[in-house]
C-alpha cells in the first residue's frame, strides 16, 4: 500500500468516525468465511456497516479526529473489525446473539454515547444501554404519569361527590 493511499484510507476512516456517532472494535479472527459472511449478512440486517481495518491506519484516523478516544487505541492489537453504527446497543445485542453458537467476535471496546468502554466483559452493559430516544420517551411517560392521576382522580372524585349531593337531597328531612 502506497503513501497516498494510505493517506486516503486514513482520512475515509477519520471522515466515518466523524459521522458514525457509535463504533465497536471486535475480534473477529479464526472465524471460518461462512461465519463472516453469516455476522455480516447480520450486521447488515441491523444497520450496521462491519469493516476489517489496519490497527495502524485505525490508530492515525482515531488521533486525526481529534476527538479523546481515551484508550481505545490500545486495544488495537490482532485482527480488528469495526461495527459503525446509528442504535448504541444494537451492535452489543448482534454479539451476544451470534456467540449464542459462536466463540467470537469479541468486543475489544467500543465507542458509544460519547463514553469509552474497553474489554469484552462490556458487552451485555452496553447491550442494556437505552438510546437518547429511548431516554427521551421514559422521560416523557413520567412526566406524564402524574397528570393522569390527578385527572383520574378528578373524575372520579366529581363522580363521588354528585353521588353524596344527591343521596343527601333525597333524605327526607
Amino acid at each position: 500500500m502506497t503513501r497516498e493511499e494510505k493517506n486516503k484510507a486514513i482520512d475515509a476512516l477519520v471522515e466515518r468516525l466523524n459521522s458514525t456517532p457509535h463504533f465497536y472494535l471486535t475480534d473477529t479472527s479464526s472465524l471460518t468465511v461462512e461465519k463472516t459472511n453469516q455476522l455480516r449478512r447480520q450486521c447488515f440486517e441491523n444497520a450496521i456497516s462491519l469493516q476489517v481495518v489496519k490497527n495502524t491506519l485505525l490508530e492515525k484516523a482515531l488521533e486525526k479526529t481529534g476527538k479523546n478516544f481515551e484508550a481505545l487505541p490500545t486495544v488495537l492489537k490482532g485482527t480488528t473489525a469495526v461495527m459503525f453504527c446509528e442504535s448504541a446497543n444494537t451492535p452489543a445485542r448482534l454479539i451476544k446473539e451470534f456467540r449464542k453458537t459462536n466463540e467470537k467476535p469479541v468486543l475489544k471496546g467500543a465507542y458509544v454515547e460519547e463514553s469509552v468502554y474497553i474489554g469484552d466483559h462490556m458487552v451485555d452493559a452496553l447491550a442494556t444501554i437505552k438510546s437518547k430516544n429511548e431516554l427521551i420517551a421514559d422521560v416523557i411517560a413520567l412526566l406524564q404519569s402524574p397528570a393522569k392521576n390527578v385527572v383520574s382522580a378528578l373524575k372520579s372524585g366529581g363522580n363521588k361527590l354528585s353521588g353524596i349531593v344527591k343521596t343527601l337531597s333525597e333524605r327526607p328531612e
